[in-house]
């Protein structure tokens, strides 16, 4: 049991970190699942990797709280309605990707959900981040605030989360590169991507849980419980982590990781192979 408390703590470390860097927290779930096997179903595993990303969005309500608080009696009717549009801006953002995710979900699982897919879509996307980043260096945004994000924008934004549901993608890469593309500055184009993430991670761990039912072990609800614990703490730092690097840095750096990282993956199992 002491065993599989210290596995769940090290997949928590890891989502909470991969969750909000863009470089894939399912992909690398997927592929520590090769390494670091909990002694569990495969239903309870699948259960696990989602319900813990949950836990991550957490941190992000926690973070941004007073921000997505439409009821906060701080802030004045016209902040109140802004804060309304923000959510509004992220129900269009969301329905893409929430539609194709329901439709396909078990083909994607079924289909995708391995270290071939994850290692050659990390290389991929990274020598897309690279090369997307040297395009836009040194261009100016034209959507600098919540106000001139428009629903047609959120609406293309939450397009390029659909690429996100190919394990290996990154949601936060996939979202914050596609809003920068179209103009978009990066605190908003982050903050929209974590936001974005909310009622698809909730939506998401509800129809895990459903399927799965409440029917835990003891051993499973501890590791679910842990993993959960330490997934929202280390998200907490890795959100602002995030938001201070991207104010002034690109995205080359992980571009460059996501390559390495795809190579040493496929090497590993073509040696094992």
């Amino acid at each position: 049991m002491l065993f599989e408390i210290i596995k769940a703590i090290i997949l928590g470390v890891v989502q909470g970190i991969t969750e909000w860097l863009p470089v894939s927290s399912t992909g690398h779930m997927i592929l520590f699942d090769e390494f670091l096997v909990l002694d569990a179903s495969k239903q309870f595993k699948d259960m696990f990797f989602v319900v813990i990303q949950l836990a991550s969005i957490l941190a992000v309500i926690i973070l941004f709280f007073n921000k997505l608080n439409p009821f906060a009696p701080s802030k004045t009717a016209a902040q109140q309605q802004e804060t309304w549009n923000i959510w509004y801006k992220v129900i269009v953002g969301v329905v893409p990707a929430g539609i194709i995710g329901f439709l396909f979900e078990d083909v994607i699982n079924q289909y995708f959900y391995n270290w071939i897919t994850v290692s050659i879509v990390l290389i991929i996307y990274g020598i897309a981040f690279i090369v997307i980043e040297k395009k836009n260096k040194g261009k100016q945004p034209s959507i600098t605030t919540w106000e001139d994000l428009t629903y047609k924008t959120a609406l293309i934004i939450g397009m390029f989360q659909v690429l996100a549901l190919i394990p290996g993608t990154s949601r936060s890469g996939a979202t914050i590169i596609g809003a920068i593309l179209i103009g978009t500055a990066r605190p908003i184009a982050a903050e929209y991507s974590f936001f974005l993430s909310i009622p698809i991670m909730v939506g998401a761990s509800i129809l895990k849980l459903t399927k799965f039912g409440f029917d835990f072990t003891s051993a499973e609800l501890t590791v679910l419980l842990v993993g959960c614990l330490v997934s929202f703490i280390v998200s907490i730092f890795a959100i602002r982590f995030l938001l201070s690097y991207i104010r002034r840095n690109d995205f080359s750096a992980f571009g460059w990781y996501r390559i390495v990282a795809g190579l040493v993956v496929i090497g590993y199992f073509w040696l094992i192979g």
